[in-house]
């Protein structure tokens, strides 16, 4: 049967170096020198992050895809998925998570996704803005920049790292903001100026998202308007656009990873625009693992 999410507290220990191996897929420890299937040296445990997040319901269809029966995904936070990540690359021992571009990891480790053979994780994705119903007439300016809003896989990689290395999300954007003002003409080009008008933005505390909304709120400001950031998770976010309780979000994945909150709240929010083009999901790994695909995986 498969497993179950479980939580990202009781997660073991990865267990590296079992001797013995039953799978044609090993990893070695370098410490040690003994080898152990893939699966034995992770406890067939996949890091993931928070669990009502799209990738994690990917995930979970991954494995009963793939036939992974022994496996299972821990859910936790993205930051709890990268510490584990950075303590286990540190290390070079082996490990499996919930990956996703952009994101800062893929420029500070030598990552990989695996093959994906049977589309679990669909092809290239696209990230959506999405308002409430009546926005478009509520909040015309800021719709239109939000319709105009276009940026590159390096223009938030560059917020999300500086945030990494410790800037605060605020002083990242408006230092990007302040930098790719050509880009910022563009959203606003035609864009009238407002006089305190308030709008509100829900997001998840993904890095992607982090530096997205952060940086549209800066843009957002220097319009006039008054902009509130409420932190939520993935499903609270689709439903508080959907309901009316805040006005739009940055950060909708699709078409398959935000997938269900869409048919859910079919007609009861509106597709503003593609934001970006090109992201992917899937399972990642450190190059230094001799695995290449999902198959892999399997004993």
């Amino acid at each position: 049967m498969i497993k179950k999410i479980i939580g990202f507290s009781s997660a073991a220990i990865l267990a590296i170096g079992l001797a013995g191996c039953n799978s044609e897929t090993e990893v070695k420890d370098g410490n040690s020198g003994n080898t152990a299937s893939i699966g034995e040296s992770l406890d067939y445990k996949i890091t993931g992050i928070d669990p009502g997040a799209g990738i994690m319901e990917a995930t979970d269809r991954a494995i009963k895809d793939y036939k992974l029966d022994d496996w299972s995904v821990i859910s936790g936070s993205s930051a709890a998925m990268t510490a584990a990540l950075k303590k286990a690359y540190d290390k070079q021992e082996p490990i499996i998570v919930t990956g996703w571009n952009p994101h800062w990891m893929f420029s500070e480790y030598d990552l990989k996704y695996l093959d994906d053979p049977k589309g679990s994780y669909g092809g290239a994705e696209e990230i959506h803005s999405i308002g409430r119903v009546g926005l478009k007439e509520d909040m015309p300016q800021a719709y239109q920049v939000l319709q105009q809003f276009k940026w590159e896989d390096a223009d938030m990689g560059a917020v999300m790292v500086d945030i990494q290395k410790g800037d605060k999300p605020e002083e990242a954007a408006a230092k990007w903001v302040e930098a790719n003002k050509d880009k910022v003409d563009a959203w606003t080009k035609g864009v009238e100026k407002v006089k305190g008008d308030e709008i509100e933005f829900v997001y998840v505390a993904w890095d992607s998202a982090m530096a997205s909304h952060h940086v549209m709120k800066k843009v957002l400001e220097n319009v006039g308007y008054k902009v509130k950031l409420t932190q939520v998770e993935a499903g609270p976010m689709w439903t508080a656009v959907a309901d009316g309780s805040a006005d739009a979000m940055l950060s909708a994945w699709l078409p398959v990873t935000h997938k269900t909150y869409v048919e859910k709240y079919e007609g009861k929010f509106e597709d503003i625009g593609v934001s970006m083009e090109n992201v992917k999901i899937g399972l990642t790994v450190p190059t230094y693992m001799d695995i290449d695909s999902i198959e892999d995986l399997k004993e």
